[in-house]
């Protein structure tokens, strides 16, 4: 089928809404839809994978599709007054005397031909820590600079994000028709490495305090998991139903361990992480609804590796 036509309108100052516009008849129940999410790319490290950023990106522009990034696109550790700065961790382009701005100005360059399908950056810690420590937003340097120079609609996001999805079938008649929603709750994540759990008992307390979300996407951690978390409902009509809240811990493009020889991540003890992002996979049903003859679609949520 022909890839649906989807437009962003920013509701709030960290709210958005994706509409889909699926041509009439593209609907079946072998029929797909994805998008990319991403956290955590550390773009300007030396050991973060450049391209297999462009490997995906490539890959969401064929599809006609879209990623969604959750903060920490910049690594920007190697300033002059960060305690954490490390020579060998600064890229040859960023060796010089305006690193902040040659962080932005290169990210642009690396990200111009995909402004167009990179409508949200969120923002991570290492972002705000630029942010506290030199009172610059480098975020929302770069959706200027993208904006600037190719008109693309692109958003900052915050250290927290509300996406909703909303999905039009074009009608026998032509109309577009919303038949379905979903809403995603990004956020970049906080604490720890979490070893033996990799932040899955985050899960329920997330859970607890997002009750509106459909999905719950964080990073941070550098860990890669989905777990789905079933519910039961009263509908407004007074009938009981279940669904369920997927939640989707995104990896990095980031690859820290190595060979194991040295470095902060070996000399920590943490082991190897799982390099890359999730497709965020849309599957349509039909529902089975208690006293109706249900027989228009719904979607379902699934996920994908990207690797």
């Amino acid at each position: 089928m022909d890839a649906p036509l989807w437009s962003i309108k920013k509701t709030a100052k960290n709210a958005f809404v994706i509409t889909m516009d699926f041509p009439y008849g593209a609907i079946g129940k072998d029929t797909t839809f994805k998008c990319l999410l991403s956290f955590d790319r550390h773009h300007d490290n030396p050991k973060s994978d450049q391209k297999l950023e462009k490997k995906h990106l490539d890959k969401a522009k064929e599809l006609k599709t879209f990623c969604l990034d959750g903060g920490d696109l910049f690594c920007a550790m190697q300033g002059k007054y960060d305690r954490r700065s490390s020579k060998s961790d600064v890229r040859p382009e960023h060796q010089n005397g305006e690193y902040l701005d040659s962080l932005v100005d290169t990210a642009a360059d690396f990200f111009e031909p995909y402004a167009d399908i990179m409508p949200v950056f969120g923002l991570g810690n290492h972002e705000t820590a630029i942010l506290k420590a030199h009172e610059t937003n480098l975020t929302d340097r770069l959706t200027h600079s993208l904006r600037e120079r190719t008109g693309a609609q692109c958003f900052t996001g915050g250290y927290s994000t509300w996406v909703k999805f909303q999905f039009r079938f074009v009608n026998k008649e032509g109309l577009k028709v919303i038949r379905d929603s979903k809403t995603l709750w990004m956020f970049h994540g906080s604490g720890g490495d979490a070893p033996m759990s990799f932040g899955t008992l985050n899960v329920k307390r997330q859970a607890s305090i997002i009750p509106d979300a459909d999905i719950v996407a964080t990073g941070h951690s550098h860990n890669e998991f989905v777990v789905p978390l079933p519910r039961a409902r009263l509908s407004k009509n007074g009938i009981p139903y279940l669904d369920e809240q997927v939640h989707i811990k995104v990896p990095t493009y980031k690859e820290e361990y190595g060979k194991g020889v040295k470095g902060w991540h070996v000399e920590r003890g943490a082991p190897p992480k799982p390099t890359g992002a999730t497709w965020l996979v849309f599957k349509p049903y039909v529902p089975i609804i208690e006293g109706k003859n249900a027989t228009a679609y719904r979607f379902y949520i699934d996920t994908e590796r990207a690797k």
